[in-house]
């Protein structure tokens, strides 16, 4: 049975997921990436619960991926903002987006695309190496220890 959480995991994969790797926060995000700000905007775009939503919100403004500013007084009214740790997730985004569209096609087309609001061109996702400055292909990257002592797997036992 998998666990609720990724508690005594030594990996920063496992502790993201932790912020963002629930269901529909992923998707929250990707909204307030369109501009959604609203509670009644992201509940609109997605077929989630009221009291799903709000959880997720406020986990998303406890882990400071969210802001929550007060936009109305009377009745007291807040939205959701992204804060620059929050747009950070970009890439993420289109990156997900990008291996959706290649490997789990609509049959209509992309959804959506990426584009740059200063020109309109398409953006991309790549992995640049930061010595070389070339573009690397995902099958020649390899992970190395950063140094920290990772207990072993279930295989090396």
């Amino acid at each position: 049975m998998l666990r609720r959480t990724y508690d005594g995991q030594v990996c920063s994969i496992a502790r993201a997921l932790e912020v963002v790797g629930e269901r529909w926060t992923l998707l929250i995000v990707r909204d307030a990436l369109s501009g959604v700000t609203r509670f009644d905007g992201f509940l609109h775009r997605m077929p989630i619960a009221r009291n799903v939503l709000s959880d997720r919100l406020n986990g998303l403004v406890e882990h400071g991926v969210l802001e929550r500013v007060r936009y109305q007084d009377r009745p007291p009214r807040h939205e959701y903002r992204l804060t620059a740790r929050g747009r950070e997730l970009t890439p993420v985004v289109l990156a997900l987006m990008a291996w959706g569209d290649r490997h789990l096609p609509a049959p209509t087309g992309p959804p959506s695309v990426a584009e740059h609001a200063g020109c309109g061109g398409t953006v991309h996702t790549r992995l640049v190496c930061d010595c070389c400055e070339r573009q690397v292909p995902p099958g020649t990257v390899v992970r190395r220890s950063g140094g920290v002592a990772t207990p072993p797997g279930p295989a090396a036992r």
